[in-house]
């Protein structure tokens, strides 16, 4: 399964935004409210929950800067990865989108497909705000 957020444009550089998303603490910033759980375990993996929903470990796999930085499953039953594309669009602007992307039978990527895609697209617009 491969989903991705809407294209958000940031009033940053790329390399402040790789900065900004690459310190794993700056992710309480873009959860949504409905997050019952953030804990920081490490420099590079955090532990979260969202109302309802079982707890995730996610850890820093990959950072290239300054456009890309990759997270994926620290542990448990389910691979996946979530990753943060930053593009320049001029000196001071750039456009970031996530992608999921996760290997899961039909059943559970039906299950989950709304609430993950609702998840990275509020991780996105959050970003505007909190860097």
């Amino acid at each position: 399964m491969n989903l991705e957020s809407p294209k958000i444009r940031v009033e940053k550089s790329p390399e402040d935004i790789v900065n900004f998303l690459a310190d794993v603490k700056n992710f309480k910033s873009l959860m949504p409210e409905n997050t019952s759980k953030f804990e920081v375990l490490d420099e590079d993996t955090f532990i979260f929950a969202l109302a309802g929903m079982p707890e995730i470990t996610l850890k820093k796999k990959e950072v290239i800067p300054p456009n890309k930085i990759v997270f994926g499953a620290a542990g448990g039953k389910i691979d996946f990865s979530l990753t943060g594309h930053i593009l320049p669009k001029d000196v001071a602007s750039s456009e970031v989108h996530l992608e999921f992307t996760g290997d899961f039978n039909p059943m559970m990527s039906m299950m989950i497909k709304k609430p993950i895609s609702k998840f990275i697209e509020t991780l996105a617009t959050n970003i505007q705000t909190a860097i």
